[in-house]
């Protein structure tokens, strides 16, 4: 799947070379706030734990993986949208639902970056590949994502804990049928 620009970001998708990019996103208390309550990623885990858990999911042919986000003028990484089935990381995936998330930068906040780049995918998602539903969820006091989501479409569906590997977090879960 190829995403093309927007007016302001280009898109491509991320890998195993992209261990500093992600390394240096996850070092701001801010930023990683609503994932795991503020503490910043070592070199150490991306290389361990983040890049060998993308690897999994990453399939360029269906649009599945991280997205790289970088402004268009000047090429500067801003941030990434992630696109995998949900429930990737149980024994039920949601092969016909992809869990759209996003990660940008402090410095890009508030420019409507996050939003121009999920709607950009969501609708490169929705002309190219075979889906019914896109999904996103968030701890329930992130409302900036929940923003997000609410500006592509997506209604509220409901609050539950969200089994993953990395650890169980009670979340809102965001939905947009698209069949």
């Amino acid at each position: 799947m190829i995403v093309k620009d927007t007016e302001r970001l280009s898109f491509d998708l991320m890998g195993a070379d992209d261990a500093q990019l992600l390394f240096e996103l996850d070092q701001d208390v801010e930023v990683m706030r609503y994932i795991n309550g503020g503490k910043m990623t070592t070199m150490q885990d991306v290389h361990d734990v983040f890049i060998p858990r993308m690897a999994k999911y990453t399939d360029a042919s269906k649009g599945w993986g991280l997205w790289k986000v970088c402004l268009r003028k000047n090429q500067e990484f801003i941030g990434w949208v992630l696109v995998r089935p949900m429930d990737f990381f149980s024994e039920q995936p949601q092969w016909d639902n992809l869990e759209l998330g996003w990660r940008f930068k402090r410095s890009s906040w508030g420019q409507g970056y996050a939003t121009e780049a999920a709607e950009r995918i969501k609708s490169t998602l929705i002309e190219t590949q075979d889906i019914k539903k896109l999904s996103a969820i968030a701890m329930p006091d992130n409302k900036a994502s929940i923003n997000i989501m609410k500006k592509l479409g997506m209604q509220y569906f409901k609050t539950d804990l969200h089994k993953d590997p990395l650890g169980d977090e009670v979340v809102v879960y965001y939905e947009l049928a698209v069949y």
